[in-house]
């Protein structure tokens, strides 16, 4: 069993920075994959960005591709989301996901967070 907490959202302004960070306890083998996703009002979760818990993947969707960067502290059992150059669309409540696999498919990841929100002013 793996339980995730996220920290780190808030309020921002468009063109702003937050960093976003993940903790996770529980045994984290080497061939999970951890990534963040986003939920805006309205809308369904959505990928953001993922990486594999040994290695160096890392993967992200084309909307943050070079604004958001996302890495990990093996030893702390951290993940991060450092996220720049904001704009509206990029508000939402952001979460923490544990799986097997680097898919999109939110349903394929077995463990989450219970979320930050994330809120862009423009």
């Amino acid at each position: 069993q793996v339980q995730l907490v996220e920290s780190g959202g808030g309020l921002a302004q468009a063109g702003g920075s937050l960093r976003l960070s993940c903790a996770a306890s529980g045994r984290i083998f080497n061939n999970y994959f951890m990534g963040w996703f986003r939920q805006a009002p309205g809308k369904e979760r959505e990928f953001v960005a993922a990486l594999k818990w040994s290695g160096e993947a890392t993967y992200y969707a084309q909307s943050v591709k070079g604004r958001f960067t996302i890495s990990r502290d093996n030893t702390n059992n951290m993940m991060y989301l450092e996220m720049n150059s904001l704009n509206s669309e990029d508000t939402g409540v952001y979460y923490c996901a544990g799986g097997l696999s680097a898919t999109m498919d939110p349903s394929q990841y077995r463990y989450w967070g219970q979320g930050t929100q994330v809120t862009v002013s423009s």
